[in-house]
C-alpha cells in the first residue's frame, strides 16, 4: 500500500548551476549547484510547511540525477515513483548573477530522461495516496508523452474527487507556437480546480485584460478558484464563495523572482489544503512569494512554518 501524501506532483527537475558573481555567462568561473524546477520548488515547499509531498520523474542515471534524488530527500520529498534511466540524460541549467531584474537563464535539457516520462510511468496506486495534484504546463510542454501524462493524472485526481491545481507557468520557448501553447494550456485549465495564472499569462491565454474578466473566463468552464497574481499589488481571487483583492507585502529588497510564483503557489495550495479561508490562502501565497524575491535562489525563501508565522506577523 502506497504511503499517504498531502500532495504529489509530476515534472522536470534540474541541477542548477548559478553563478557566483555577476556578467555574462560566458565569464562567470565560478558557480554554486542546486536543485531546480518549478514542481521541485513547489514540492520543497510544500514538505517545508509539513505537507507530505510526493514527486513523479524520470532521471538520468547520472551524477545530475542522483544529486536530485538526493536533494529532494533532503527536502523529505517523496522519492519513490522517481525512475533512472540509461537511455537519457537529465537536464540542466545555469543561471546568471544579477543586481537588478531577472537573471539570464540557459537549459540544457532537450531529449532529457524526464521528457521520457510516460503512460507507463502512470501508478494509480501512488497518485491515489495523495490528497492533491500539482500541475504546471511545462510538464506538458516538454513532450507529447508528457502531456498525455499530465492530462491522464488530471482527470483521474478528478474521478478519486481529489483537487487539481494548475499553474501556467508560461514558457514560450519550450511550445512550438503560441496558438498550440494558449490552446494546450487552455484546455489543461477545464481539468483544474485552482487555476494560478499571474495577470500577464492570462492576458495571453484568454485575450482579455483585467483580473475579473480572466477569472470569470475560467470560471465559466469549469475551474471552482481562479487566483491571478498581480506582482508586487497582491492578488485577486475569485470563486463561487466570492471575490476579492488581497494586498501583497512590502519587499525591502528585490534579489531574485525566479520562484516567486512557484511560491505563491505553495501559499495558496498550502492553505487551502489546511481548509482556510480562501482569502488568508492568497495572503499566504502573498507572503511566501515575498519571500521568494527576498532570497537568492530558486527555494532559499520558501519558508519553515515557524518562518511563515514570524513574518506574517511582523508585516501585520
Amino acid at each position: 500500500m502506497s504511503k499517504q501524501l498531502d500532495a504529489v506532483t509530476f515534472g522536470e527537475p534540474m541541477a542548477m548551476f548559478y553563478a557566483n558573481e555577476t556578467g555574462p555567462l560566458h565569464e562567470v568561473f565560478s558557480f554554486s549547484k542546486a536543485l531546480a524546477g518549478a514542481e521541485s520548488n513547489v514540492a520543497t515547499g510544500l514538505s517545508r510547511l509539513n505537507h507530505p509531498t510526493g514527486y513523479v520523474t524520470k532521471l538520468g542515471e547520472d551524477n545530475f540525477g542522483h544529486f536530485i534524488a538526493q536533494a529532494m530527500k533532503k527536502e523529505n520529498i517523496d522519492t519513490d515513483n522517481i525512475t533512472f534511466t540509461k537511455e537519457n540524460s537529465t537536464g540542466m541549467l545555469i543561471k546568471s548573477k544579477v543586481v537588478t531584474g531577472d537573471p539570464k537563464v540557459e537549459y540544457f535539457r532537450k531529449n532529457s530522461a524526464a521528457s521520457k516520462l510516460s503512460l507507463v510511468d502512470f501508478d494509480e496506486a501512488y497518485f491515489n495516496a495523495a490528497g492533491h495534484l500539482h500541475v504546471t504546463s511545462i510538464s506538458a510542454a516538454l513532450s507529447k508523452s508528457c502531456h498525455e501524462f499530465a492530462v491522464h493524472a488530471m482527470e483521474f485526481m478528478k474521478r478519486q474527487g481529489k483537487t487539481v491545481s494548475l499553474d501556467p507557468n508560461l514558457r514560450p520557448s519550450l511550445w512550438p507556437d503560441t496558438d498550440t501553447m494558449v490552446n494546450t494550456i487552455n484546455d489543461l485549465a477545464t481539468r483544474c480546480d485552482w487555476f494560478l495564472p499571474g495577470l500577464g499569462e492570462g492576458k495571453i491565454l484568454t485575450g482579455l485584460s483585467t483580473p475579473e474578466e480572466i477569472a470569470d473566463y475560467y470560471l465559466a468552464r469549469g475551474v471552482s478558484l481562479v487566483v491571478i497574481k498581480l506582482g508586487p499589488e497582491g492578488a485577486f481571487y475569485k470563486s463561487a464563495e466570492g471575490e476579492g483583492y488581497v494586498d501583497g507585502f512590502k519587499v525591502e529588497e528585490v534579489v531574485d523572482t525566479v520562484g516567486a510564483g512557484d511560491g505563491f503557489a505553495v501559499g495558496v495550495i498550502s492553505a487551502m489544503l489546511e481548509k482556510l479561508p480562501i482569502a488568508e490562502a492568497v495572503e499566504r501565497g502573498n507572503a511566501i512569494g515575498a519571500l521568494a524575491v527576498m532570497s537568492p535562489g530558486d527555494m532559499d525563501g520558501l519558508p519553515t512554518r515557524e518562518e511563515l508565522a514570524k513574518f506574517m506577523q511582523q508585516e501585520v
